[in-house]
């Protein structure tokens, strides 16, 4: 049996491309390490993947109980994907705007148990 658990989290304030850079470290790693890892990156978007794979992880130990021990879970599947630009306006001189726009991120996170 293949036992899987997801954590999903949408329209996360910050830009896929800072997403992606901590998600390829730690893709394919199991949890454990991925953990280690992203406790001490430097980045922002690591205290948000870091969240989501910890949220992954208890699912996982929910659902399928001992057998789903964080030491046995890997991490299968994670990606990150562009969500809508929030589109704000800033008054400029002479009457004139610029457009502010804030990206988001979409956040998917599988972890499955290593056999």
């Amino acid at each position: 049996m293949e036992a899987k658990a997801r954590s999903k989290q949408r329209y996360i304030l910050m830009s896929h491309r800072k997403l992606r850079r901590v998600v390829n470290e730690v893709r394919g790693k199991n949890v454990p390490e991925a953990l280690q890892i992203l406790r001490f990156m430097p980045y922002a978007a690591s205290k948000v993947v870091l969240k989501n794979l910890i949220a992954a992880a208890r699912n996982a130990e929910q659902k399928y109980g001992d057998q789903a021990s964080a030491e046995r879970l890997v991490i299968s599947s994670i990606m990150v994907d562009e969500g809508p630009a929030y589109k704000r306006f800033r008054p400029r001189a002479q009457g004139r705007v610029y457009k502010v726009e804030t990206p988001t991120a979409h956040l998917t996170v599988e972890v499955m148990v290593k056999s």
